[in-house]
């Protein structure tokens, strides 16, 4: 959450390569929330186990299954500079 106060991006973006590590990404977007930073930055997540429904599901903002897609995504929810 310091660096999310610090550095002010417009996006978080997460993957996960087991399925043990994505409880982690809902423990994040919570804090997130509890921060009172939720609304100020976008979260995207993917990697290998991560699915559409599991983005949905814990609330994040968008869900890519490759970094060049995830791209994309960014460029669609983050007003141009």
């Amino acid at each position: 959450m310091a660096a999310v106060e610090e550095r002010k991006p417009q996006v978080v973006c997460m993957s996960a390569l087991l399925t043990m590590t994505m409880p982690q990404m809902r423990t994040t977007i919570d804090a997130l929330k509890n921060a009172g930073l939720r609304d100020r930055v976008k979260v995207l997540i993917g990697g290998a186990p991560v699915t559409r429904e599991y983005a949905q599901e814990i609330g994040a903002d968008g869900y890519s299954d490759n970094a060049s897609d995830a791209v994309g995504l960014v460029k669609s929810l983050v007003p141009a500079a």
